[in-house]
């Protein structure tokens, strides 16, 4: 697919790990957990406990069905109950499920209070609106999680359609997800841009439909060790995506906009 150097009629974009700081680097986000249950967990060290539910939740992620990502709060409980079961077996005490749980429940509630918006994408999505670019959001996850984060963040008005999971019954990398968006706004597949920090969610499949894909990296790790996965477009580390005015700058900003880029999948695998 040829690079363009002129805005879509279409933008669909992510919001997790792209307009929001939401699920990224989830080893920071364990360890400081564990930390602060660091009495309960000894003789065994915080570190140990992290690394274990990190291991369990990675490989849990890798092959958990789509419906798991209706019910986080189970899965994180699923997640640390599989890795006390692990230090276990590798001759750890056996920790509690009450421990379990309350470690898991309050990996969620941490989740919540660090969740901001990346520094100029509310500025990036007014600008592009203003520009005529027609905007979805399309997010995965339950529905009132992700409802309650359109309007937690002041989303839902600078949208002209949102699509939730959870509310739809369907969600990425499910075609019907890009599909379903692209008749809401009434373009088509060569008029769209997909903007999302997921490889396979943002890029793969909306590149077999025709999407111009653009990657977010925000943590500028690059692409994975062997992906065989090609943004269409080169990453950039920032979500604003458009400051600045198209309309003052247009090569240098609709550059930028092209290089939009997020978190690898490492960061969702492990939410």
């Amino acid at each position: 697919m040829a690079v363009r150097s002129e805005l879509p009629r279409a933008m669909l974009i992510d919001m997790d790990d792209t307009i929001l700081s939401a699920y990224g680097r989830p080893e920071i986000a364990w360890n400081h957990i564990t930390a602060e249950f660091a009495d309960q967990l000894a003789p065994m060290s915080s570190h140990e406990a992290a690394a274990a539910i990190l291991a369990f939740a990675r490989n849990f992620w890798a092959t958990a069905e789509p419906a798991w990502r209706l019910k986080l709060d189970e899965a994180r409980r699923v997640a640390v109950r599989g890795g006390f079961a692990a230090l276990a077996a590798g001759g750890h005490p056996l920790l509690s499920d009450d421990l379990a749980i309350r470690i898991a429940d309050r990996f969620t509630a941490y989740r919540e209070e660090e969740m901001f918006v990346f520094p100029g994408a509310h500025e990036a999505i007014d600008e592009l609106k203003a520009l005529g670019v027609k905007l979805a959001l399309v997010t995965n996850g339950a529905a009132g999680a992700q409802r309650a984060k359109v309007e937690r963040f002041m989303l839902a008005h600078r949208f002209d359609h949102v699509q939730i999971e959870g509310e739809h019954g369907f969600g990425k990398p499910d075609e019907r997800a890009y599909l379903h968006a692209m008749e809401a706004l009434g373009v088509t597949a060569s008029e769209t841009w997909m903007v999302g920090d997921n490889l396979e969610w943002e890029v793969e499949a909306p590149q077999r439909l025709g999407i111009y894909a653009i990657w977010m990296d925000v943590h500028g790790e690059g692409l994975p060790e062997g992906s065989t996965v090609r943004p269409t477009a080169s990453s950039v580390r920032s979500p604003s995506w458009c400051r600045g005015s198209v309309r003052r700058q247009p090569g240098s900003n609709i550059a930028r906009l092209r290089r939009l880029a997020g978190a690898t999948r490492r960061c969702h695998i492990c939410r």
